[in-house]
């Protein structure tokens, strides 16, 4: 019976699962504090694998062929390719830290020619960054084609993509050239998606989505202007396709297929490519732009900008923007942290928010699915969709810096679980191995051994006192990340030093040091989360020598309850109306 409601449980998550919906960020070396690029990327799928692997580099023999697969993040489970939402990938394609010979492996969708070597790279649930400071970020849009996968014809994912462009580039112009091309060349199926691509020099920017002509797919890139910050949250971002510009590039198609199919004509002016390939937004009205407009805001607060605009096809908010400060890792990191604190929108108030502010709103049959375009789709009221969502499988920042060496100079920020309450740990691109919490992580079974289930199992814990507790966390965060920024300080001379006598010797001194600093911070977490259930038990607060400190409830929470109308003395209620009808 027990394996029975495993399943059950399982399939149950597995149909829930919609298509991931995140939010990225591409911070340019201009707009950097000490001249780093940043990439950034929410994972926000429900219930998705949410395990980091390494993915080591390899020697392939000439002329073989590189399996290309299905990725469930795409269009959800597949089990005719033997691939699903909960475990990304079973096979020794990418190394020994997917293979699994008890399990079924995963189908090739079809095959490309192999290159004679490739990189080694950090793998999620997309291609991450590889050992030469290629970075990539991600996010889900909303298309007007929606295109199944076709073994031999639409063979390619963005996902996909992204580790093959990791596999075999270096710069951020090759790998957007490479999708392009692979993209023409093979087909691409899912949905629309933006790809936010950099190296220690330059960022891109490739948007894509499927062909209604059922072969090929549709693409255009644009370079992020040095000292700009780029965002996107599930909708396209890149607008007017321009031919003239030596900083865009586009597919070959593009025009044509458009005018065909009446989305776009000559007459038009510049092609549109939000317009031209999707419905807008994705989800509900501001599910994607009230993000754009609050990280912009935040990063540039003296170019304000309204919250409201027309329609999900506004000019409001630019490709990228001038940050008025220049950016640290750590206030990226804080960027994504967002919940729409001290603004109209701020999710840690009003009666949803509950006595104590918790920002989590969760989904269900009422709330909308989908694009804001499907007739079908309900619309009889939302909630705000925050930059930090509780459904968060994991959250990063890259960083890369061109004045150090490669294996040195790409730092991987990794975050289990919600930005909101985790803890951003750093592994450096030159590492040989990840330390071993971090590629274990089933979200049906409980682990005490993977770091994704100690931060979950916090997140979830400090919707119950969240007021209260986010204030802990978040000195706890400022005491850990702070550390660990001067640690990586201290170890890049290290590094550096030993790198130059012995790049070998460098990298075992990076995997070591990095492996011990993820698996002390994940194990003090542990410790640190079990203080927190002790502090807040019972809905007291509890510490040594005061122990059971009533707090109640904030006293607008009283006025909205039944509290008022409690026995207070032994007389009968009178039928008048509730307190709280009356306050109100």
């Amino acid at each position: 019976m027990k394996k029975v409601l495993v399943a059950l449980l399982v399939l149950c998550l597995h149909a829930l699962v919609s298509a991931e919906a995140c939010t990225t960020i591409l911070v340019t070396k201009g707009a950097t504090e000490d001249g780093s690029v940043f990439v950034g990327h929410t994972d926000d799928g429900e219930m998705g694998d949410p395990r980091l692997i390494y993915v080591p580099a390899a020697d392939h023999p000439v002329g073989s062929m590189r399996a290309v697969y299905y990725d469930g993040v795409a269009l959800g489970d597949r089990p005719y390719f033997n691939q699903n939402v909960v475990e990304r990938f079973v096979g020794e394609d990418r190394g020994p830290q997917y293979a699994h010979p008890k399990r079924p492996q995963s189908v090739p969708i079809g095959f490309i020619p192999q290159v004679e070597h490739t990189y080694a790279y950090f793998d999620g649930n997309y291609g991450i960054m590889n050992e030469h400071q290629l970075m990539f970020g991600e996010c889900t849009d909303g298309s007007k084609v929606t295109a199944e996968p076709e073994p031999g014809k639409l063979i390619f994912y963005s996902s996909e993509l992204s580790r093959v462009a990791l596999e075999r580039c270096r710069t951020a112009r090759e790998a957007v050239e490479l999708i392009g091309q692979l993209i023409d060349q093979y087909g691409y199926y899912g949905t629309g998606e933006t790809l936010p691509v950099a190296d220690p020099n330059e960022g891109w920017v490739i948007e894509m989505a499927p062909s209604p002509e059922g072969v090929s797919g549709l693409w255009v890139a644009k370079k992020v202007p040095d000292g700009e910050v780029f965002v996107a949250a599930n909708e396209f971002r890149i607008r007017d396709v321009d031919p003239d510009n030596k900083d865009m590039l586009f597919s070959t198609n593009l025009h044509a297929v458009a005018q065909k199919h009446g989305w776009w004509k000559p007459e038009d002016g510049l092609l549109d490519w939000l317009r031209t390939v999707s419905e807008g937004e994705y989800n509900h009205p501001y599910y994607s732009l009230r993000r754009v407009w609050r990280l912009q805001s935040r990063l540039a607060p003296s170019q304000p900008k309204s919250p409201w605009v027309e329609d999900g096809f506004t000019r409001a908010y630019p490709f990228s923007i001038k940050p008025d400060n220049k950016l640290s890792v750590r206030d990226v990191m804080s960027l994504f942290r967002d919940h729409y604190e001290g603004t109209e929108f701020d999710l840690t108030k009003g009666i949803a928010a509950g006595p104590f502010g918790c920002p989590y709103r969760y989904g269900g049959p009422m709330d909308a699915q989908g694009d804001t375009a499907d007739p079908n789709s309900k619309k009889e009221g939302a909630w705000e969709r925050p930059i930090s969502i509780f459904r968060c499988t994991y959250s990063f920042v890259c960083q890369g810096r061109s004045w150090l060496p490669d294996p040195i100079g790409g730092v991987l920020w990794w975050g289990p679980d919600q930005p909101a309450t985790t803890c951003y740990m750093p592994i450096y691109a030159g590492v040989k191995s990840i330390a071993d919490c971090l590629h274990v992580g089933d979200p049906t079974v409980v682990d005490q051994t993977s770091a994704w289930w100690i931060f979950n199992s916090l997140g979830n814990y400090a919707a119950l006192k969240f007021s209260y507790m986010i204030e802990d966390i978040r000195a706890e965060q400022d005491s850990i990340e702070n550390a660990a920024v001067a640690g990586i300080r201290a170890m890049d001379h290290k590094a550096l030093d030993l790198y130059r006598q012995d790049p070998a010797k460098a990298a075992a001194l990076l995997t070591d040091y990095c492996a011990n600093q993820v698996s002390q911070i994940v194990h003090n977490w542990g410790k640190y989360a079990w203080t927190m259930v002790a502090r807040y038990s019972d809905g007291f607060i509890n510490s040594p020598g005061k122990m059971a400190e009533e707090v109640g409830y904030p006293e607008e929470w009283y006025n909205l309850t039944g509290w008022r109308d409690g026995p207070t003395t032994y007389a009968p209620r009178t039928k008048t109306a509730p307190a709280a009808a009356q306050a109100k």
